[in-house]
C-alpha cells in the first residue's frame, strides 16, 4: 500500500490549501484515513479523521472550524482543505490509512498501518 500526498506550499496567514492524498496497493473503501502533522522541534500529532465511510469525521481542538477531511472513495483519494491559515500551522502534514480502526484510537499513530510521505505546509508572512 502506497500513499502519494501532495499539495503543499508556502502561504500566508489567513489563506486556505488543500491537501490530497491519493492511496494505491490497497482497499481504500476499508481504512480509516487520517491527517498528522509535524512541526519543527515537536512530536507528530493528530490533526483529523474520517471514517471508511465518510460519514463520521473527527478534529484536533487546534483546527476544529478551520479544516476540513473528506474522501473520495472511487477516485482512493483523501482531502484537507485547510482554511484560515496560522503560523502555527506550519508543519509537514502526513496522511495515513488504516483498518480496524476504533473510535478511542483514532487520535494514535499507532492505530494507522500505512503512511505517506509527507507534504510541508508552511505559512509565513
Amino acid at each position: 500500500v502506497q500513499l502519494q500526498a501532495s499539495g503543499g506550499g508556502l502561504v500566508q496567514p489567513g489563506d486556505s490549501l488543500r491537501l490530497s492524498c491519493v492511496v494505491s496497493g490497497g482497499s481504500f473503501r476499508r481504512y480509516t484515513m487520517g491527517w498528522f502533522r509535524q512541526a519543527p522541534g515537536k512530536e507528530r500529532e493528530f490533526v483529523v479523521a474520517i471514517s471508511w465511510s465518510g460519514g463520521t469525521t473527527y478534529d484536533s481542538d487546534d483546527v476544529k472550524g478551520r479544516f476540513t477531511i473528506s474522501r473520495a472513495n472511487a477516485q482512493s483519494t483523501v482531502y484537507l482543505q485547510m482554511n484560515s491559515l496560522k503560523p502555527e500551522d506550519t508543519a509537514v502534514y502526513y496522511c495515513a490509512a488504516g483498518s480496524g480502526v476504533i473510535v478511542s484510537s483514532r487520535t494514535s499513530e499507532t492505530a494507522y498501518d500505512y503512511w505517506g510521505q509527507g507534504t510541508q505546509v508552511t505559512v509565513s508572512s
